[in-house]
């Protein structure tokens, strides 16, 4: 998936951005992200809570962001995080992203000193877990037994 350099330059501005408004009061870890989708940048902060579980990552916001503006295709992803060095999203995030981008979606995650690492989500989560799994033909997603009631019907990758 070709994403332009100034796409995804853009992308890191949007993430380092809203690591600012990081809610990380109990672990002090800033964590900002970036989803292109669309042609739209959408942006958000991690949010901690004082009941640790209820916490959530900036990648799931930004993808929940996204979704909540009728964006269902994620094109590249940008992380800021940390200080010392590019901190990568998380399983549960890899997961959640895998959702809404295809493998070869522009992956970019950061440190806020500015060092990156760029991959693929297909690279940082191979062989994901998606609808093909939930109806038990690989590649299908027809299987309307599969679906759960009110679930859009969309075409994957």
């Amino acid at each position: 998936m070709a994403v332009a350099k100034s796409a995804i330059d853009r992308l890191l501005r949007a993430a380092s951005q809203a690591r600012a408004h990081a809610y990380a009061p109990y672990s002090g870890f800033h964590v900002g992200a970036a989803v292109l989708a669309d042609g739209r940048v959408y942006a958000a902060p991690n949010v901690e809570n004082s009941s640790f579980p209820l916490s959530v990552c900036a990648e799931r916001n930004a993808v929940a962001a996204a979704v909540a503006a009728g964006a269902h295709r994620i094109e590249a992803v940008a992380v800021v995080g940390g200080n010392a060095r590019p901190t990568p999203p998380c399983g549960g995030c890899r997961q959640v992203l895998a959702e809404f981008a295809p493998p070869g979606a522009p992956v970019v995650y950061a440190s806020a000193a500015g060092d990156r690492v760029s991959t693929t989500l297909g690279a940082l989560l191979p062989a994901a877990f998606g609808p093909s799994n939930l109806t038990g033909e690989a590649g299908s997603t027809d299987s309307r037994a599969a679906r759960a009631p009110g679930r859009r019907r969309r075409s994957r990758r």
